[in-house]
Order: C-alpha cells, then structure tokens, then sequence
C-alpha cells in the first residue's frame, strides 16, 4: 500500500478514536439520505466520559489562584474564546496521543451535567486518571474535529502540571 495512503487510514483511525470515547457509529438505515440536507442540526457533541468518574474523588479540590473552575469556563466560553485559562481539577479519563496530542478529561465538582468536564489537549506530560492537576491553555468554542467529534468547549494546546 502507498505510503500516503497507509498515512490517510492511520489519521482517519485516530480520528474516529479521538479520545477514546467508545463511541460506536450507526449503521445507516437502508433508506437513509446519502448526506444531510443543507438544513440539517448539527452534529451531536462528543459525550461526556461518566463511568470512570465514579472512582475518581473529586472533594476538596481548591480554585486556582487567579483562575476559574470548571464551571465557570463553561459559563463564560464565549468571553474566554481564543483566550487563556488556567483551572485545577482531577484527571478522570486520559487518551495518550491521538493526532499527536494527548487528551485529558478534568473535572473540579463544580458544574452540573454538561458543564463538568472540560477536554484538555497537550503535547506535554501525561497524568494518570485520579491526578490532580493545574490546567493552563486557550480556550476554544464550538471545535469541530469531524466524525462527530464536536466540543461545545475545549482547552487546546495546555501546560499541565501534576500537583
């Protein structure tokens, strides 16, 4: 096989694993439209992890000094898009290098369902799920990676540090 294309399969692989939700593609019904009319909703956002956090303990985690929580990113995304942020939160779920990015999921015990789980993508250390860890990065609205992978908010390209 060409090399360009074993480089195309690889990239849509990781693609369609990004963040290793488990999420698993519909078949398509056998009368289904061949693509989606022009007016069609957008596509889902990326679900939220919910299994692993239930042995992740999320109490007593502290504020950033001069930062938010995770809550409050997700209040005020649109004000904090294309800006940085800086939260601590708990790691509770961890992909390692997809599209050459490692991709955390970090929550702090503020927010409700949908606001409580921020992505984070690094090149930088890899914590293990139960970490504590402070987040520094740019704040990004409404990222569509393709394949359905959607994120309302997301903090990209973060200095993470291990407490």
């Amino acid at each position: 096989m060409p090399r360009t294309t074993s480089a195309l399969l690889l990239t849509l692989a990781a693609t369609a694993l990004i963040a290793g939700c488990g999420k698993e593609p519909a078949a398509p019904a056998a009368n289904a439209p061949a693509a989606p009319a022009a007016d069609a909703p957008a596509a889902a956002p990326h679900p939220v992890p919910t299994a692993s956090t239930e042995i992740v303990d999320l109490t007593g985690i502290t504020k950033a000094e001069g930062g938010k929580t995770v809550a409050e990113v997700f209040a005020e995304k649109d004000q904090l898009a294309g800006q940085q942020v800086t939260f601590r939160g708990k790691v509770v779920k961890v992909n390692a290098n997809i599209m050459g990015r490692n991709w955390l999921h970090v929550r702090d015990g503020s927010g409700d369902e949908g606001s409580n789980d921020l992505t984070v993508t690094t090149e930088g250390v890899l914590p293990e799920i139960g970490d504590t860890v402070l987040v520094t990065g740019q704040v990004a609205v409404n990222k569509d990676f393709g394949m359905g992978y959607v994120y309302g908010v997301i903090v990209e390209d973060a200095a993470v540090t291990i407490e």
